[in-house]
């Protein structure tokens, strides 16, 4: 999606977003150790599903839609515990994102994290707004294999450790996407690209990834995600990050050593994309957790 971006984020456009990170969202982002039988990288696979926009023959109605209140964040319309199986669950009653909540170092949060002893600073809500999602039955088959509503794929992304030993994967600097302008993963494939004007890419498709990670309280533990459009992270199954709504380039970060996790213990990390809206497509994750898999993804394939 592109346009003005609700969240006083500068631009979609992260062709520099190392750059991006220190100068323009202005995030503090405390430095990792690098530790020393760490990978040099690490591939993680989840699942790529597209979609028709809603204009077209079976077309998704969520998919290509502006929300009611106009583009920008939605906070609270996913709940905040995941679902049984181990998928978001669409609760609506969500509001428009004026200002994010904020840490003491200026970092965004999710508003489910802010905490004023520790020196946040509180989301400012606007109003209520569903997103740009109908329905919890339309919002069912985001990450659900459901035939002739989507196809899906596997897809695999490659996180490079950089010198202060964090993991990035982002589209700009990525040799597969840094050519295309933006993290199109399924250009020509499956139902095709979007058409119509603007980029030739196929800009309507959600990605699921289920990772793991061993807590290390002597680390410095983050995530935290650049990018556009929703975007939903669960750890040990709570919402983490919520950056819901069809939006330009927005982020948001957490500090997992105040989520009470048990130093030496392997918990999980969910992890939600969708891309909704034309005319970009921008990706970006960087973390101090050596991720890894769980378990191999199924996609429609298995349908044949």
């Amino acid at each position: 999606m592109s346009g003005v971006n609700t969240m006083s984020m500068p631009t979609k456009n992260l062709k520099a977003c190392v750059a991006v990170t220190a100068a323009v969202t202005g995030l503090l982002i405390p430095a990792s150790p690098a530790i020393a039988d760490a990978p040099a990288t690490i591939e993680l696979t989840g699942t790529v599903r597209d979609f028709k926009e809603r204009r077209t023959n079976g077309g998704h109605s969520d998919f290509e839609k502006c929300p009611r209140k106009g583009f920008g964040q939605y906070c609270g319309n996913i709940d905040s515990t995941i679902g049984a199986d181990g998928l978001p669950v669409f609760v609506g009653g969500g509001n428009k994102v004026y200002h994010q909540a904020t840490d003491s170092a200026g970092n965004p949060i999710c508003y489910l994290l802010y905490d004023a002893a520790a020196g946040d600073s509180p989301i400012t809500w606007g109003p209520s707004c569903k997103g740009g999602i109908k329905s919890s039955w339309t919002f069912h088959s985001w990450y659900r294999d459901v035939p002739g509503k989507n196809l899906s794929q596997t897809l695999s992304l490659t996180f490079v450790q950089q010198p202060d030993g964090s993991f990035v994967f982002d589209d700009s600097l990525d040799p597969l996407y840094a050519p295309l302008g933006g993290f199109f993963p399924i250009d020509g494939q499956l139902y095709g690209n979007s058409g119509g004007n603007g980029p030739d890419h196929n800009f309507h498709f959600t990605f699921e990834l289920h990772t793991e990670f061993t807590y290390d309280e002597g680390n410095d533990n983050y995530f935290q995600f650049i990018g556009d459009d929703d975007v939903w992270v669960f750890v040990d199954g709570e919402l983490v990050i919520d950056l819901g709504g069809v939006h330009g380039a927005t982020t948001q970060y957490v500090d997992l050593d105040r989520l009470g996790l048990v130093d030496g213990e392997t918990y999980e990390l969910q992890f939600f994309f969708a891309e909704r809206h034309r005319t970009e497509s921008n990706f970006r994750i960087s973390t101090s957790l050596q991720l890894a898999g769980s378990g191999t993804p199924s996609i429609t394939a298995a349908f044949d």
